[in-house]
């Protein structure tokens, strides 16, 4: 006789029960690092909670985040107190945090931090160091994962935006040991054999833990210095990797490092049609404005018999000259008199 078999949904139902029952998992306190922090549009806050060994997913609703005075984030050591209980749907237990203590700083986050501030020191941030992307670039170099949908989001959104881009992809790891130093490798390749215009280095989101290659300062200085402009564009846009402070310009998304990369041509084409449509509105406005000009002018006579005026002026020209000549020849003769004169009386003093 076989046995009663139970639905799956069934067997999660009664585990879902028996852990229910337990009144120490109704109310835990349990300590580790928090790894993988998500926080949902809704307000909720999901994330999972490891030590050296092992890992449980967590979850906090919003009603509860309210209470936090500090803001979550990867590598963080803290306190959770909830209830462990079942996600029916998925088989999972997880803990439903009720409240949430911040304890201190994990090592990866303190590695984090440390590094930072030294290369932070040493200039490898600077502004003035950072390298303009080109507007027009021939060549877009890619260090990706051959696969998944960075690569694919990347190519879309280049080649819609100009078709005759040309994407080169060099794959490499972006998680996992070794992957910092081909990451590094890959960078210093581009740069000496000049394969590109510009690169993007992407990857998708994860915990602290799967985008510690970008933190790594191998990476780091071979960003720092390549001579192709570098867009990182690494996890979400609430992370951010030692990779994205030192690159010429940090893209929220591997999308958005596309949109930077590659000029959409058909906006520019459509930009300069506008130019040019504005730039012969203004060229006919100024054409109409120098013929009301010219109009009015030849209205006023100026313009009229230009050599008669020309004519006229030499006259006035000839008439100040004769008038000045005469002045000059009475002041001339005035003087004559008037030394005649003097010299008549003299000698006529003389005689007396």
């Amino acid at each position: 006789m076989k046995p009663n078999a139970i639905t799956v949904t069934e067997l999660n139902g009664y585990i879902k029960e028996k852990i229910s029952n337990d009144e120490f998992l109704n109310n835990v306190l349990v300590k580790g690092e928090i790894s993988n922090f998500k926080l949902h549009y809704t307000g909720h806050m999901y994330f999972t909670l490891k030590d050296e060994n092992s890992l449980v997913k967590c979850i906090m609703f919003k009603s509860q985040t309210v209470t936090l005075n500090f803001t979550p984030k990867d590598g963080m050591k803290v306190l959770v107190l909830g209830t462990v209980s079942v996600f029916e749907r998925d088989g999972i237990y997880q803990i439903y945090a009720k409240s949430m203590q911040e304890e201190g700083m994990g090592s990866l986050y303190a590695a984090y931090k440390e590094l930072k501030a030294k290369l932070e020191k040493e200039g490898l941030f600077d502004a003035g160091h950072k390298k303009k992307v080109p507007m027009m670039p021939n060549v877009i170099g890619v260090l990706t994962s051959r696969t998944g949908s960075v690569i694919r989001d990347i190519i879309n959104v280049s080649t819609r935006r100009n078709p005759n881009v040309y994407i080169r992809l060099f794959p490499v790891p972006v998680q996992g040991d070794g992957a910092a130093e081909k990451i590094a490798n890959a960078i210093s390749i581009m740069n000496n054999k000049k394969l590109a215009d510009v690169l993007i280095i992407a990857r998708g989101g994860g915990s602290l833990e799967d985008l510690w290659p970008f933190n790594e300062e191998i990476v780091a200085r071979a960003i720092y210095a390549s001579e192709i402009p570098i867009i990182s564009a690494v996890g979400h846009e609430t992370d951010f990797t030692i990779a994205d402070f030192v690159a010429d310009l940090r893209a929220p998304t591997p999308s958005a490092a596309a949109e930077l990369a590659v000029t959409d041509v058909f906006e520019l084409k459509r930009k300069l049609a506008d130019y040019q449509n504005r730039y012969k509105v203004l060229l006919k406005r100024k054409t109409e404005f120098m013929r009301l000009r010219f109009e009015k002018c030849m209205k006023s006579k100026v313009f009229t018999m230009p050599m008669q005026q020309i004519n006229n002026n030499y006259i006035r020209v000839d008439n100040c000259i004769k008038g000045l000549i005469n002045i000059i020849k009475r002041k001339i003769e005035a003087k004559k008199a008037y030394a005649r004169k003097n010299y008549i009386e003299i000698r006529y003093n003389e005689s007396s």
